[in-house]
């Protein structure tokens, strides 16, 4: 890493609750964050509209190059996504 680690705290509010994700929209206007339940650590029943915190720092871009293996299985997702939705418009007419 170039830049020396400055960690961050960050807080939010929870505003979706899923089977298996949670959505918190960030403090200060930030943005939003999906994140799955296995990250979130709880004594306390989810419920919207509690806070969370957690500490955060700069995502750092590792080199030039793109990892070929992820981005042929995110058109492979891409393509049977499309697939299934031509699939879909043929058996609706």
């Amino acid at each position: 890493m170039k830049y020396g680690d400055k960690i961050i705290y960050m807080e939010g509010v929870i505003v979706e609750i899923h089977d298996g994700c949670v959505g918190i929209d960030l403090k200060g206007r930030l943005g939003y964050l999906k994140i799955p339940m296995r990250m979130l650590i709880t004594d306390y029943p989810l419920v919207v509209g509690q806070e969370v915190g957690w500490n955060m720092s700069f995502v750092e871009q590792l080199g030039p190059d793109a990892n070929e293996k992820y981005v042929s299985n995110l058109q492979t997702y891409q393509r049977r996504q499309e697939e299934m939705r031509s699939h879909k418009k043929n058996d609706e007419v």
